[in-house]
């Protein structure tokens, strides 16, 4: 096969899966112009293929996939024109589909099923004849596919594949005073400072934090982090504390009321062992990765990828909102399409609206993981289920 055919389809993944694949020398990719802008999507496809060091020439070819007529007259002129084509009908249309078969003739054609992620001959394709799909995507190269550019996010993610210990110990903290958590990190907001280097605190034990509020320091959460190793020096007086962060990775984390929960689902992906790349906080750019006034960017969690397959997961220390699954279904729609999946865990206290909220996530399609199975051992056993 020299050339390939593609029949676009609003399911990213179909429209490269096959290139990556077989490595053709062209790809043809019949695209409708009314629905599609075509240079970003161009560009879009070459920067993918560039990542992913797959050499191929690509053209895209304006065409309208609901009239069979146009679209078989199309594929007739690429099949005169270029030898040794081959046809993929994973995506398209049924007007596609019947214009392929009209003009086929002794041209190979083939398609892939997600469900059993292998490609199946149709007619002339025996290099595709019951060929499981190969292709392991990271997470930077699902979000070129639709045009983004994934940035560095509030985390640098190497150092924490080394930080797993510190990440165990700190959730096993933080479930012990998970219902006072919040306002012990706005308490240590208060006494610590964000300034490169500033790792010791010092402040009264009582402190006015959000809304006025009063909140005393927990001294057995302070003693525990302590014996953690996560903070250091630690000092007590009647009225007055005092310690050092072992580190600013660990300020950070004391200091940001979501962050447990985000190191945790990361710490799971990664003992999960069914995933080729895990970010943690994936910060996207749909600007070309250009930073500029009107950039748009959207961050999620944490975003793993299975084979082709991505995940989108959204942590919550708050109650679950009908804001939060719709965000979460839109930003899988987006990023991924169908065939992604998209995961909510929450370790917030139950409350009346969580039934509602449950159903809400059902019918989104959103697996919803909840604090009975948020220790590492059940979470991992959740990840490995739900994908």
């Amino acid at each position: 096969m020299k050339t390939l055919i593609e029949l676009y389809d609003p399911s990213p993944i179909r429209n490269v899966l096959s290139t990556v694949m077989f490595r053709p020398e062209e790809m043809i990719l019949l695209c409708p112009p009314e629905s599609v802008d075509l240079q970003e999507l161009k560009r879009s496809l070459h920067t993918f293929f560039e990542h992913l060091k797959c050499q191929v020439k690509l053209t895209i070819l304006p065409v309208s996939l609901l009239d069979a007529g146009k679209i078989e007259r199309a594929l007739r002129e690429v099949l005169d024109s270029h030898p040794d084509c081959a046809i993929d009908i994973s995506g398209g249309t049924d007007a596609a589909l019947f214009a392929t078969g009209a003009v086929s003739g002794e041209t190979s054609v083939f398609t892939y099923s997600a469900p059993k992620n292998t490609f199946y001959e149709i007619k002339n394709a025996p290099f595709a004849r019951g060929l499981p799909c190969s292709v392991r995507l990271d997470v930077a190269s699902c979000l070129m596919m639709v045009g983004g550019t994934l940035l560095p996010g509030r985390a640098d993610n190497a150092p924490l594949l080394h930080m797993f210990d510190r990440i165990d110990h700190l959730f096993d903290i933080y479930s012990k005073f998970r219902r006072e958590w919040s306002g012990q990190i706005s308490y240590i907001q208060k006494i610590s400072s964000t300034e490169p280097g500033a790792l010791t605190a010092e402040g009264p034990l009582a402190v006015q934090a959000g809304n006025n509020k009063t909140v005393d320091a927990n001294i057995g959460m302070f003693e525990s982090l302590a014996g953690a190793g996560l903070i250091e020096d630690l000092s007590l007086s009647q009225d007055r504390i005092r310690f050092r962060f072992a580190d600013e990775k660990v300020r950070f984390w004391l200091r940001d009321i979501g962050s447990i929960l985000e190191l945790q689902v990361f710490r799971a992906c990664h003992a999960a062992g069914c995933f080729d790349d895990v970010v943690l906080s994936a910060v996207v750019n749909w600007q070309d990765g250009a930073l500029r006034r009107d950039s748009v960017f959207n961050e999620i969690d944490v975003m793993a990828v299975q084979g082709i397959q991505p995940v989108f997961i959204s942590c919550k220390t708050c109650e679950i909102s009908t804001d939060a699954l719709n965000e979460l279904a839109i930003l899988r729609g987006r990023f991924g399409g169908k065939y992604s999946r998209a995961i909510l865990a929450t370790s917030a206290v139950t409350t009346k609206y969580r039934a509602p909220m449950r159903s809400r996530a059902a019918r989104l399609g959103i697996e919803l993981i909840e604090w009975d199975d948020l220790s590492l051992d059940k979470l991992v056993s959740r990840l490995r289920r739900e994908v």
